[in-house]
């Protein structure tokens, strides 16, 4: 028999604005800490400097993360021109400079060639997987890494400052799977200057605000305490991307089983996926097929 997990059976979205200097696993850490939860995950890791919104679901809303780590997010982020790093940001080794420096219509038109979908390297200190090993770790060990290419939806970047002639910051909306220091990197590189990232900042991940997050010093302040529990958000605003219908409650009672169970449904296609809600409770995300949601993920009822 395999061993219980200690902790509360507590669940549902606490939005946290990273501090730079933490990890994404760092800060699930603490807020598994201070609800005393049994089950905590995060919805797209940061890297340790970069700061922002980073959702952390506990329980039941686990089972939603995927789709916020689908949905789109958005970036703040200052490239360093003029200076090319082996991490692509501010940590690395600088490997590469230029005392070319672009005006700022040079930058502008340059942006457009990273919008809509493109193909993008990650950076070799990233966490992608190759042969069964982290990209990071093969790269500190000194290894040539080759990376694959891989689809990236942008759908806006803009600059909104130029700071002075080194520097320019920029905003980037994206689907899943982007990595910001790509950007920077390939475009000092269209640039003609090289350029990697100084700054990052997540403002907002699916239906999740930075402006909206808890600072770790105020989870610490709060830690273990009723009030820490009032700053916890449904599980089902992590299934905002998806179509709602409604279940009957014979139809309820099998989707808990996870069976095919009844729903209400207006103007939802046959085999699109939606979540099912019962009493305002989400009960089961799956396919529609004929006025039945066929789960795929089920939701254990609170309490």
């Amino acid at each position: 028999m395999g061993r219980k997990r200690k902790g509360r059976d507590i669940s549902g979205w606490l939005v946290v604005d990273k501090p730079a200097g933490m990890t994404s696993t760092s800060v699930v850490n603490k807020v598994r800490w201070a609800f005393d939860a049994k089950k905590a995950g995060h919805a797209g890791t940061l890297d340790p400097d970069a700061t922002g919104v980073l959702a952390v679901a506990l329980g039941e809303a686990t089972k939603t993360v995927p789709f916020i780590t689908d949905a789109l997010k958005a970036y703040t982020f200052t490239v360093r021109l003029g200076q090319a790093t082996n991490t692509d940001d501010a940590e690395g080794e600088v490997i590469a400079s230029s005392d070319l420096r672009p005006s700022d219509e040079e930058i502008k038109a340059a942006l457009g060639q990273f919008v809509g979908d493109i193909m993008q390297v990650p950076p070799k200190f990233s966490a992608v997987k190759i042969d069964g090993q982290r990209a990071y770790k093969l790269a500190r060990d000194g290894e040539d890494v080759e990376i694959a290419a891989r689809p990236l939806w942008v759908e806006e970047l803009v600059m909104v400052d130029r700071e002075d002639e080194d520097h320019v910051t920029l905003e980037m909306t994206c689907g899943k799977g982007g990595y910001v220091r790509s950007i920077a990197r390939d475009l000092g590189a269209a640039l003609g200057c090289h350029g990697h990232v100084r700054e990052l900042r997540r403002i907002w991940s699916g239906p999740f605000d930075a402006a909206d997050g808890l600072t770790i010093e105020q989870i610490d302040e709060m830690a273990k305490q009723p009030e820490l529990d009032t700053h916890l958000r449904p599980l089902e605003q992590g299934l905002e991307e998806l179509t709602e219908v409604k279940a009957t409650p014979d139809g309820a009672a099998r989707l808990r089983n996870g069976n095919p169970g009844m729903v209400i449904a207006h103007d939802v296609e046959y085999g699109e996926e939606c979540w099912a809600s019962y009493e305002g409770e989400a009960v089961a995300v799956g396919i529609f097929k004929a006025g039945e949601l066929h789960p795929n993920r089920v939701f254990v009822k609170a309490g």
